[in-house]
């Protein structure tokens, strides 16, 4: 199965960020723009790989429904690929899932398919999202659930994702992203080991996530951590793991536009953060890769929205609507 758009998957550039990590002590950070994927994200990755591995074993078939239950990216890079190879796409969202990454599926086809309450054991929604997509696959007669939290094709695509970090600037010895599905660093611990190497793997997760986090309190931003924890990080992979506040991602999102140039999403930001924590730990000469999973247009009116910013948070944040000085009262 070829097809050019698919083609275009992976390959993402590795930049060396000399503004916003500038120091005297000869640590080099890059950063690995995966929101230069076609479909927007690092989420591409899997997108392509568990459709086309199901698609070479016989699961699915030409013109056969795909199910999935995601409040974004996936979602997103899962119609993109459905939309190339004549798919259907049922998305399970629930009623937080942003409006622009609605409108986005829809205008790629996907068909949405809403979960209006939680799960009534725990609270959230990604239990009751997940069942209503096994039930999905049970009631349409040769159907996929590509099963993102479960499917192990979706960290083995990052396996590619450490090889291309370590064929542009060799051995690394920090690789930071932030977990949800847990499938990017995961993939990417496993290559750092497979090969051998030193690398230390760096999970970043919200303070709110049950994953690392307190696992209270509200998560504002999709992409970044989870209400449970996920099959693939039950057992441990990570070396470090940093837990971060939404405002931190704000602040790191904000400060990457600034001094970079750079337009991420919020997990972006995070991973911003926890690696400028973590710096003063990093021996001299030390190579670290950050991964930024998304682009930051798809936030707009929460990020990069000063009003937004001004009705979240009470303290100074870059940008806000006093510019530098934060919100006005």
């Amino acid at each position: 199965m070829t097809f050019a758009l698919l083609s275009a998957i992976g390959r993402t550039p590795l930049v060396r960020l000399t503004r916003l990590f500038a120091n005297e002590r000869g640590i080099r950070v890059y950063a690995k723009l995966e929101m230069l994927n076609p479909g927007g994200s690092a989420k591409d990755r899997p997108a392509r790989r568990m459709i086309e591995e199901a698609w070479k074993d016989g699961r699915l078939a030409p013109g056969a429904t795909v199910v999935e239950s995601s409040s974004g990216n996936t979602a997103i890079s899962l119609a993109m690929v459905c939309a190339q190879l004549g798919l259907r796409l049922i998305c399970v969202v629930d009623p937080r899932t942003a409006g622009h990454n609605l409108a986005i599926l829809r205008a790629l086809g996907a068909v949405i398919d809403v979960v209006a309450e939680p799960d009534p054991a725990t609270g959230e929604f990604l239990p009751a999202r997940i069942a209503r997509a096994r039930q999905l696959q049970a009631e349409i007669p040769g159907s996929f659930w590509t099963n993102q939290y479960g499917n192990e094709d979706n960290w083995r695509s990052h396996l590619e994702t450490m090889q291309e970090i370590v064929d542009a600037v060799g051995v690394v010895d920090y690789v930071a992203g932030a977990i949800s599905t847990c499938g990017t660093m995961a993939g990417c611990a496993r290559k750092a080991r497979e090969l051998g190497l030193p690398t230390r793997i760096v999970a970043v997760d919200s303070e709110a996530s049950a994953i690392l986090g307190a696992g209270r309190g509200t998560r504002r931003f999709p992409g970044i951590g989870a209400g449970i924890v996920p099959p693939f990080g039950q057992t441990r992979f990570w070396d470090e793991a940093v837990t971060v506040s939404d405002r931190e991602m704000v602040v790191g999102c904000r400060e990457l536009a600034r001094t970079e140039g750079l337009l991420a999403g919020p997990s972006s930001g995070g991973v911003v953060a926890a690696v400028r924590r973590l710096l003063p730990g990093m021996p001299d000469g030390a190579v670290c890769a950050l991964i930024l999973h998304d682009r930051g247009e798809r936030y707009m009116d929460t990020v990069y929205s000063d009003d937004w910013v001004c009705r979240h948070f009470e303290d100074n944040v870059p940008g806000g609507k006093e510019g530098e000085g934060g919100c006005s009262s």
